[in-house]
């Protein structure tokens, strides 16, 4: 005999991805970085959300000296190429305020998470062009086939991609 069936879905949350043991975070460093929604939501397609972590993260950039030097806005994650502008900007502090402020106003509107834990990062060597990062930040909506051309996803709706401010 057949009952009523439950179905049960568990969502995990990955491990925050670790940093590296013994590399120092603080300093003149160029950044690549990404970090993704809650349960791969696609809560950037909302332009005031996207509007408003935007702003925070330039904000805190300035804030914690750190050149934006091109970000991406996708649907459910930001990519950001971040430049240290002095000896005391650090990124684990830029990140940690960042994803808080952002997590924290999110939450109070909408009652959900705003980020997954943690981040990843990438430190550009001296001998990395930075354009060819640029590129790549500017292309993902090509990629992700949200547009057809380089830009047009930018000119469509200019607060999800920024380059060289």
């Amino acid at each position: 005999m057949f009952g009523s069936a439950v179905c049960l879905i568990i969502v995990v949350i990955t491990k925050r991805p670790r940093r590296l043991d013994g590399v120092s975070y603080a300093g003149y460093q160029r950044y690549f970085l990404t970090t993704c929604t809650a349960f791969r939501r696609p809560l950037f397609s909302d332009a005031v959300v996207a509007t408003r972590v935007t702003e925070q993260l330039l904000h805190d950039a300035a804030l914690l000296d750190f050149a934006v030097l091109a970000y991406c806005l996708m649907p459910d994650h930001l990519h950001a190429l971040v430049e240290a502008q002095s000896e005391r900007s650090d990124l684990q502090t830029f990140m940690k305020r960042f994803k808080q402020t952002t997590g924290f106003a999110y939450r109070q509107e909408a009652q959900q998470l705003l980020w997954q834990p943690g981040y990843h990062e990438r430190i550009l060597r001296d001998d990395e062009a930075t354009e060819s990062v640029v590129r790549y930040v500017l292309e993902n909506p090509v990629r992700a086939g949200l547009t057809a051309a380089l830009g047009e996803y930018g000119l469509r709706d200019p607060m999800f991609t920024s380059w060289m401010r």
